[in-house]
């Protein structure tokens, strides 16, 4: 085998990268096993796990016992992805409820889908059409700043930790690389074809299913393709259609077991007021310590006989409450959310897979992303309007809205982790370039 010709082939490369990708994925399924525990960063594999079995055994959505974050037994939940439970479901019933066999497919579906949309998004951003600063662009330059973007991918720790755990984390951020390919598709097009709106529709129910926080950017998403594509209203409202219809069975799902209507899942009030409550003062914790109670003790005792949706809903009436009596503390609460969102540094709390997934992943490389990031920036355009048309500002808006929206409700550092998907692309053009420099000099 001639490894040269492996190694500098670019198809071949992919294949090799795809291939590592898919090993320290199934690894890190191998290491989790076939038991289903409490480790760093991954509790929420505890309650997939346990609601799959329940839906399997035919009690439909609930918990045989009381359950986080106040549900009691035997009665309906809405907390948790349907779509990510149902995935469980599917290989449990055909493997024995197995959770190795859900994390190996998990490991191999993400390991080969997640580089590969790196790739396909960052040869978008670096085409032709990218930016009107780059007149003598080459096919290959993209090329390979996405090669190299989906070799980052492929073995950030971070990435590969989570492709092992029965958590929504994987799909989540694959699926949103999905649809961001599928929106800068339809941007490069001539003329975008039916099948391209409905294809993105179907992309953003994926991960709206998955995880209900990314209906809030989806407005966003769909404005910049009109300002950018400028196509007929129907085509730009298609896809938040199609969206609406595919959460449709679960809204009336919802409506029939809590008589009352819920958008998708009954996480965001809980979620809001754990994360803005008093008790943190004006300094958040992104995990409540043993001293200061538990989240269950923070809620008032006289709600807890409503059921869980209509318990959401006067928690988030609650903490609006708190923060419109106090929005100076609100204000700098959410300042204090900055450090843990984008910590790169090891920490005595943490435990040491956690230390060495964060230095080895953001903190290696969040050098080369910020550079690739100012680089970026500094990319020529013919005026603003052709600045907010470019698909780097697509990328700019998920950057700054879903940091915005977890500053202001809750922050862990996994929330982070989509928007590293797309950072690790600006660390591939910082990384071509260097790697262009050190050529130069050589020559």
């Amino acid at each position: 085998m001639n490894l040269r010709a492996q190694f500098t082939d670019p198809k071949k490369l992919l294949i090799w990268i795809l291939l590592v990708s898919v090993l320290l994925r199934v690894g890190s399924a191998l290491y989790l096993g076939n038991e289903v525990v409490e480790l760093p960063g991954t509790a929420d594999q505890e309650s997939y796990h346990n609601l799959a079995l329940r839906v399997l055994d035919g009690h439909g959505f609930s918990f045989g016992e009381q359950w986080w974050p106040a549900t009691r037994a035997n009665e309906p939940t809405a907390h948790w992805s349907f779509l990510y439970t149902l995935y469980l479901v599917a290989v449990y019933a055909l493997t024995g409820s197995s959770p190795l066999a859900a994390r190996l497919l998990q490991a191999v579906l993400v390991g080969i889908l997640m580089p590969w949309l790196v790739y396909r998004v960052a040869q978008r951003l670096f085409s032709p059409r990218a930016g009107a600063e780059m007149t003598q662009p080459e096919w290959q330059r993209g090329q390979w700043i996405g090669l190299i973007a989906a070799g980052i991918t492929a073995v950030y720790i971070y990435f590969f930790y989570y492709a092992g755990a029965l958590m929504t984390e994987s799909f989540y951020i694959t699926s949103i690389l999905w649809s961001f390919d599928v929106a800068l598709g339809i941007k490069m097009a001539e003329r975008p074809l039916l099948r391209q709106w409905l294809h993105l529709g179907l992309a953003l129910s994926v991960v709206v299913l998955l995880r209900q926080l990314f209906l809030l950017f989806i407005p966003f998403l769909l404005l910049w393709l009109w300002w950018s594509t400028r196509p007929k209203l129907w085509q730009v409202v298609l896809p938040f259609v199609i969206v609406i219809l595919m959460m449709l069975p679960w809204i009336i799902r919802n409506y029939i077991v809590f008589d009352q209507f819920v958008m998708l899942n009954t996480n965001s009030g809980y979620a809001f007021y754990w994360g803005n409550h008093p008790i943190y003062g004006t300094k958040f914790i992104p995990i409540l310590p043993p001293e200061m109670g538990s989240y269950y003790s923070l809620i008032p005792q006289d709600l807890l006989y409503l059921n869980e949706a209509k318990l959401d809903s006067a928690l988030l009436k609650l903490a609006l409450a708190d923060i419109m009596a106090d929005p100076g503390r609100y204000l700098l609460l959410s300042l204090s959310r900055i450090p843990p969102y984008f910590e790169f540094w090891p920490t005595a709390k943490s435990s040491v897979v956690s230390n060495v997934s964060r230095v080895a992943s953001f903190g290696l490389f969040l050098p080369f992303m910020l550079y690739g990031l100012i680089r970026t920036f500094r990319y020529r355009y013919g005026g603003w309007q052709q600045w907010l048309a470019s698909p780097f500002t697509l990328i700019y808006l998920f950057i700054l809205v879903y940091t915005g929206i977890h500053l202001l409700t809750w922050t862990l550092v996994r929330y982070r982790l989509p928007i590293d998907a797309f950072l690790t692309i600006f660390a591939a053009l910082a990384l071509w370039q260097l790697a262009q420099w050190v050529q130069r000099r050589r020559s």
